[in-house]
């Protein structure tokens, strides 16, 4: 995932109507910005389950309309860590609320000296990254466990895994080339050091467990897994021979080795890379343990674990997806049989909700269809439902 949860942060003066979009830590839920407000659908279902159009609560920080850069939710609880998108002096985009959507008030207020540019968080841990610094706290007394000094990080670019056991912090280190820090959030200190790729990074992604990470550079054309307990890397794929701008990253939910990394590019492809197939084939070309098969890897595996779904969104269009489940049955099937079935979910910045299934069967074959499309913009909600605290 990228996260796990993981966001996308749009500039206010993006010429596409959303302007963040971001999943919770378990992907059952999703927010969205427009300028208008902000949103909360229930991603099992499409229901839009909360929206905020009006004005939010006798807060300075809420008195009137407009556009939030940044809404992250606390899994299906109803606290939201938000922050405005900086078209009205009243939504600064310095300042960051945890906002109730119970009772439609503001819980705290957290302001900085320049803008906030990604926040993550989970029941132990609140992340705000700004431009060079990064702050680390805990999230239910907001004491400040830790400041971290970053190289200028103008996207904002971080990722996070939301596990308690997992639970680190990814940051670009350099921005000449695609390294990144990966920080133990929960025991706060510096984990590793990865040196990820030649060119700056464009995209970076945990697991929700965070034994694995995913990066791609500004180049887009090579994405690499590595193994962050060991910071040893693990896989290499090539998304492509053309250079194209990776806008999200995700890997499966599984707990162990997740079964599938997918990624989003500006081409409009929806790209799906599978882990467990290239592990199966590896191991028996190898016949070697898997802790040693990082070292033995070539740099591009073969381009067979690649399964793509070409004009999936607009090109150009910046676009983000999540993996929500990934069904898989038994290998003693027959040979073409369906052996991995995911479930991917698809926000656009122009406005609509994809859902998409690829099965992909034991000769590693893919089948795509789209189950689900709606219109973010236009959904209304019927009967608002809130989501009930954890």
């Amino acid at each position: 995932m990228s996260s796990s949860s993981s966001s996308s942060q749009a500039s206010s003066h993006s010429q596409h109507p959303i302007l963040c979009a971001s999943f919770n830590q378990d992907n059952s839920g999703f927010a969205v910005s427009s300028r208008d407000g902000f949103k909360i659908f229930d991603s099992n279902t499409g229901r839009l389950c909360y929206e905020r159009g009006e004005s939010l609560s006798p807060s300075s920080f809420l008195l009137c309309v407009g556009a939030f850069g940044i809404v992250e939710m606390l899994y299906s609880s109803s606290l939201l860590a938000i922050v405005g998108g900086g078209e009205q002096p009243s939504l600064s985009p310095r300042r960051l609320c945890l906002f109730n959507t119970t009772t439609g008030t503001a819980l705290r207020e957290l302001n900085f000296l320049t803008s906030v540019l990604a926040v993550r968080l989970n029941k132990k841990r609140l992340v705000v990254v700004l431009q060079e610094k990064t702050y680390i706290y805990d999230s239910n007394s907001l004491a400040i466990l830790d400041t971290i000094d970053t190289v200028p990080n103008v996207k904002g670019l971080c990722a996070f895994s939301p596990s308690l056991d997992g639970c680190f912090l990814a940051l670009p280190a350099s921005t000449t080339k695609g390294s990144v820090l990966v920080y133990n959030v929960m025991d706060i200190h510096l984990h590793c050091e990865i040196d990820a790729h030649r060119a700056p990074l464009a995209a970076v992604a945990l697991s929700t467990n965070g034994k694995y990470i995913a990066t791609a550079s500004e180049q887009g054309t090579i994405i690499r897994v590595h193994l962050v307990p060991e910071a040893t890397k693990s896989y290499s794929f090539r998304r492509g021979t053309y250079p194209s701008t990776i806008f999200s990253l995700s890997f499966g939910p599984s707990l162990e080795l997740p079964d599938i990394l997918v990624a989003t590019s500006s081409s409009g492809s929806v790209h799906v890379f599978s882990l467990g197939f290239a592990l199966n084939q590896r191991t028996r070309r190898s016949n070697s343990l898997l802790g040693l098969l990082p070292d033995s890897v070539s740099d591009a595996l073969d381009p067979a674990h690649h399964h793509v779904l070409h004009n999936a969104v607009s090109a150009g269009v910046k676009s983000y997806v999540v993996v929500r489940k990934v069904d898989k049955v038994a290998e003693t099937s027959p040979a073409d049989f369906v052996v991995c079935r995911a479930t991917l979910s698809v926000v656009t910045f122009n406005g609509f909700f994809l859902e998409y299934v690829v099965n992909i069967n034991s000769q590693n074959e893919s089948k795509w269809s789209l189950e689900r499309e709606f219109n973010l913009l236009s959904s209304t909600s019927g009967e608002e439902q809130h989501f009930q605290l954890v």
